[in-house]
């Protein structure tokens, strides 16, 4: 049943770096990667689970700590772009 629920993350993502690819605005596309970023995480928590292995783990919350910070980045800049085009 694990392998089952993580081929289904890994169709979900393919539907994510597609809409990452064709999203017409920057905030479709950060909402996709932040969702791609979440589709990974449950991979890699699956992977652990089905090995019986912490180190997935271990990774998985790491991964989720940096794809955080990356998320925080890019919604500033894009912000702050935002902010100069308004000007």
């Amino acid at each position: 049943m694990i392998e089952v629920m993580v081929w289904f993350q890994i169709a979900c993502a393919i539907a994510c770096i597609i809409r990452m690819v064709l999203g017409p605005t920057a905030s479709d596309r950060l909402v996709a990667l932040l969702v791609l970023s979440g589709v990974v995480l449950a991979v890699l928590v699956l992977l652990g689970v089905q090995e019986g292995r912490a180190i997935y783990l271990d990774v998985a919350l790491v991964y989720d700590i940096f794809g955080f910070l990356g998320f925080l980045a890019i919604a500033r800049f894009l912000k702050d772009r935002l902010a100069d085009e308004g000007e």
